[in-house]
């Protein structure tokens, strides 16, 4: 069902504002690992530390996905991204004020986190109000091309821009722009579902997480395993060749290759997902490529740098873009396609959130970062098993059966 906003703008108002709000949902993240060891020895930082800001996004995208379900009953949910896009420029502004301090570092990220926890839980389900069913991969695709199109700019452009810009705070309070065009392309959506929202939304059980959908939890499954690995790769590509003698330029350039070849995946997972039947086929194949990224980088690193970013981009880009068809697929309505992917962000970012922080404590440990790549490869063992469970004919949330003691 189409919301009522949808009927009051032009349809390309709409998916411009989605696009550019999608745009501003990585570049937080993949902004400041090319920077990574600069920050370090300014601020005196463990790589456990360093790990945290790479975790705190993360959490935050696990822990308030529920409450962004919350916001978007209270408010709509084109109102509610609002708030997460108004959350995200905050938070990147605030990451970049001052003589680059610890306390408006994490804080700023923090801040912006919470924003990507709500503007990315809701976006599914916003793809599903906008495109007819047989079109929602390439919905799913546009935005994917949006979040990893400016997240591999934000990689390559870090050290340049700190460069330019005269440091690191510099560089990153740059995205600030990108994060207000966000906004003000997403504020004559709000204004549209304010106006034309009904006084009066009756609250009903609808909204309560899914926790008895075997699919459900097969999901959130997979996007634990897809997202631990993507958020630690994130946070340690390109540390692991500055190790090796690489300047922050070009493992820099190298992470907006691992980024940006999820341009490609992105897109084309997604919409050949419109045309496969079982969805397994293209998880497990974007799983093996992820895998075979991992295990080069960990027996071989110099062997073929280049070739082991692209499959490490390619895999997790594709795994990820699935991952969000499969929650607009795996939904009867938009409104359980929030409720579905607030349980399974919920569930796979707060696993995932320990990922980077837990490969920087390993690689503190062994001074190495084989075993950091290495465990990677162990945590694609349950993504696997997961991608197994999602079957073309799996239950629908939505479909399940409801408590008869549920009252709303």
């Amino acid at each position: 069902m189409s919301t009522p906003s949808s009927a009051a703008l032009p349809r390309w108002v709409v998916l411009g504002g989605l696009v550019l709000v999608a745009a501003n949902l990585r570049t937080l993240m993949t902004s400041l690992p090319p920077l990574a060891e600069t920050v370090r020895a300014d601020l005196g930082l463990s790589n456990t530390a360093m790990g945290v800001l790479t975790t705190l996004p993360v959490l935050c995208m696990g822990l308030l996905a529920p409450a962004a379900n919350q916001v978007s009953r209270r408010l709509g949910p084109r109102t509610a991204v609002g708030v997460g896009a108004a959350l995200v420029t905050a938070g990147v502004v605030l990451r970049g004020l001052g003589p680059g301090t610890v306390p408006t570092l994490y804080l700023g990220t923090l801040v912006a986190g919470a924003g990507i926890a709500v503007a990315g839980t809701l976006l599914p389900g916003v793809v599903k109000s906008v495109f007819p069913a047989h079109r929602s991969g390439f919905g799913t695709g546009l935005t994917m091309v949006a979040m990893m199109g400016l997240a591999g700019v934000a990689s390559a452009t870090a050290v340049p821009l700190a460069r330019l810009l005269g440091g690191w705070p510099s560089s990153l309070l740059f995205w600030g722009l990108l994060a207000l065009a966000g906004l003000l392309a997403w504020l004559p959506v709000v204004r549209a579902e304010r106006r034309d929202r009904p006084a009066a939304d009756v609250p009903d059980g609808s909204h309560a997480l899914p926790w008895r959908s075997t699919t459900a939890w097969a999901l959130a499954g997979f996007l634990a395993g897809q997202s631990w690995q993507f958020y630690s790769s994130l946070a340690w590509l390109a540390p692991t060749y500055e190790a090796r003698g690489w300047s922050a330029g070009a493992a820099g350039v190298l992470m907006a290759v691992f980024t940006a070849v999820q341009l490609l995946s992105g897109l084309l997972a997604p919409t050949l997902l419109d045309r496969v039947r079982d969805p397994r086929v293209l998880l497990l194949t974007a799983t093996g490529l992820s895998a075979l990224g991992e295990l080069g980088v960990a027996i071989a690193p110099d062997l073929a740098p280049w070739l082991w970013a692209l499959l490490l981009g390619a895999g997790q880009g594709a795994c990820f873009a699935l991952g969000l068809g499969l929650l607009v697929r795996f939904a009867v309505t938009s409104r359980d396609s929030a409720r579905l992917t607030a349980m399974a962000f919920l569930v796979s970012y707060t696993l995932a959130s320990v990922g980077p922080a837990a490969t920087g404590a390993l690689r503190d440990l062994t001074g190495s970062a084989t075993a950091v790549w290495t465990l990677l490869l162990v945590v694609a063992v349950p993504q696997t098993l997961s991608a197994l469970r999602l079957r073309a004919d799996a239950p629908r949330v939505g479909e399940e059966p409801r408590p008869a003691t549920v009252r709303a």
